[in-house]
């Protein structure tokens, strides 16, 4: 096959075969009593792409590429919210509460299965946050599965995109990748793939089927 010609799906997980993102955390900032300015501006100064000594002190990257754990990693930011705030906000289960609110994107599974029944190669790619992932009928819709914390990767980072592409046994060029955050498809781009940014089911179904120029729905 011509390096070219897409053939390969790389999909993300949390807000493309979830729920949007904003909505989870939403739900379990009402549930929990968390105010949500208060989390967004601790998780603010861990989020971006420091280089150097400070990479290898932020938290959020230690979690994705599985070097901290999800308690450890809770106990951190329970401390910074509760700095913030001046009240105490307790680490067990912080974020453990907030996966519970994840809700299956029926449509996006859907499309993931169909594509792979129609011979495209299908990987999923997701930053993992300690979390157990509902991974049921995984078996019919991947080909191949590469989660962060169990590689010690982590999206943007280039090698996990690299690794994603040779265990599929494809190029990059031969590959579409769909993300909802706009960093982690520009990296996909940077490799050599075709992005996608996933903001609803109907405009990601009609992109890949003009992209694979095959029928999705």
């Amino acid at each position: 096959m011509p390096d070219n010609v897409l053939a390969g799906l790389i999909v993300d997980w949390g807000g493309v075969l979830t729920g949007p993102m904003r909505g989870v955390v939403e739900s379990w900032a009402q549930k929990d009593g968390i105010d949500l300015d208060t989390y967004s501006a601790s998780m603010s100064g861990w989020f971006g792409e420091p280089v150097g000594q400070e990479a290898l002190l932020n938290p959020i990257h230690a979690l994705e590429r599985g070097e901290m754990a999800l308690p450890d990693f809770e106990v951190m930011l329970a401390a910074e919210m509760s700095r913030r705030s001046g009240r105490t906000y307790e680490s067990d289960g912080l974020l453990s509460r907030m996966f519970d609110n994840f809700e299956h994107a029926h449509d996006m599974n859907a499309l993931v299965r169909r594509a792979r029944e129609r011979g495209i190669r299908t990987a999923l790619l997701s930053n993992s946050w300690g979390n157990d992932y509902p991974r049921d009928g995984w078996d019919d819709m991947f080909d191949v599965v590469v989660i962060s914390g169990e590689v010690g990767m982590r999206k943007p980072e280039s090698r996990i995109y690299e690794h994603t592409l040779e265990l599929l046994g494809m190029t990059a060029a031969q590959c579409a990748f769909v993300d909802d955050l706009p960093h982690n498809v520009a990296a996909a781009v940077n490799v050599g793939m075709v992005g996608v940014r996933h903001l609803s089911y109907e405009g990601t179904l009609a992109e890949l089927q003009a992209l694979f120029d095959v029928d999705l729905s």
